[in-house]
């Protein structure tokens, strides 16, 4: 396993906000912020990635013995065929990708009687663009990205079959679509091409719960029980530190409405959902962030870059715990 860092937990203080008033990082100042940090790879944004001399970057990361991953989005071959072959010429291990569809905090009810339709359109772009990351070498990967279930990833996977195809893993997002996180990483594992470190605190509603962003190893997600997930079925994989978005999410599981769409699922397994959040759930407190309270650019980015460096010790304490054992 190797580990690097994201930019989606930082996006007042590297720029890529439109508001924050701050130039937008370079992939060469992402490389460097990451290796400051004891990391070993980046996941860097295809647009950003775009405006830069693609040799350059390979350069730039073979000199500093970094990773590249690249964050694309959509399901779109051709724009897909074109960040993996932008992959290939950088060196990227994997392009990943998200579909959307569902809102944040896996609400689907705007999409009743059309997400089977959404699927297929997903299903047949990504068959498309597969042909150019087994060309290429760069995986193609699709993120749990509050809007596809364990299910629905799993059927891609398979009616996919590609090894160059597979999923990347953000360990926040099965709360999103009302899944247990350990259960989630061991259904999916097996296919998992990236991974995304991110945590939340969980702050019960009405509704259901809200998920707040958190330090990674601050809230409740078990990250070195992930690792040894990961350990024993995908060695290989990369990992990348993302806090999470500064709009909380709002899950509202209790809502009758909230499964619109969704796969049948067992009592069991809500069982085991339920339990998991009511043993982390907090009852009260002020979740917002500096974002969510109207605080000025500054603010929030020096809230972002203090939480990164939380989550940076934990994280690179953590790699030193699991290397040491063997693992």
């Amino acid at each position: 396993m190797k580990f690097g860092l994201t930019v989606y937990g930082t996006v007042y203080d590297m720029g890529i906000h439109p508001q924050s008033g701050k130039p937008r990082i370079t992939p060469a100042e992402l490389i460097d912020v990451s290796a400051a940090n004891g990391l070993e790879g980046i996941e860097v944004p295809y647009a950003v990635l775009k405006a830069h001399d693609p040799d350059e970057v390979a350069r730039c990361a073979s000199d500093k013995g970094m990773f590249i991953n690249i964050a694309a989005g959509g399901y779109d071959a051709a724009v897909l065929k074109d960040a993996l072959e932008l992959g290939e010429m950088v060196g990227a291990v994997t392009v990943r990708t998200v579909v959307g569809g569902a809102k944040f905090g896996g609400d689907r009810r705007h999409m009743a009687g059309t997400w089977n339709s959404f699927l297929d359109d997903i299903l047949a772009g990504f068959q498309a663009a597969v042909e150019t990351a087994e060309r290429t070498g760069v995986n193609l990967a699709v993120e749990n990205h509050q809007d596809l279930a364990s299910e629905e990833l799993l059927w891609l996977c398979d009616r996919i079959g590609s090894d160059r195809f597979g999923i990347t893993l953000d360990t926040g997002n099965p709360l999103a679509t009302a899944e247990e996180p350990i259960e989630f990483f061991n259904k999916v594992a097996p296919f998992v091409k990236n991974v995304h470190l991110k945590d939340y605190w969980i702050y019960w509603s009405e509704e259901g719960y809200r998920l707040v962003r958190c330090p990674v190893g601050q809230g409740v997600i078990n990250f070195p029980e992930l690792l040894r997930i990961f350990n024993d079925k995908q060695p290989d994989v990369t990992m990348s530190l993302e806090h999470g978005a500064l709009e909380a999410r709002h899950v509202r599981v209790l809502e009758e409405d909230y499964w619109t769409e969704y796969p049948e699922r067992s009592a069991k397994a809500l069982a085991r959902l339920m339990r998991f959040v009511h043993d982390q759930a907090k009852v009260s407190g002020d979740w917002r962030t500096p974002w969510e309270k109207g605080e000025p650019p500054e603010a929030i980015a020096a809230y972002e870059r203090a939480q990164l460096d939380t989550g940076v010790a934990y994280l690179t304490s953590l790699i030193r715990r699991v290397r040491s054992s063997g693992l």
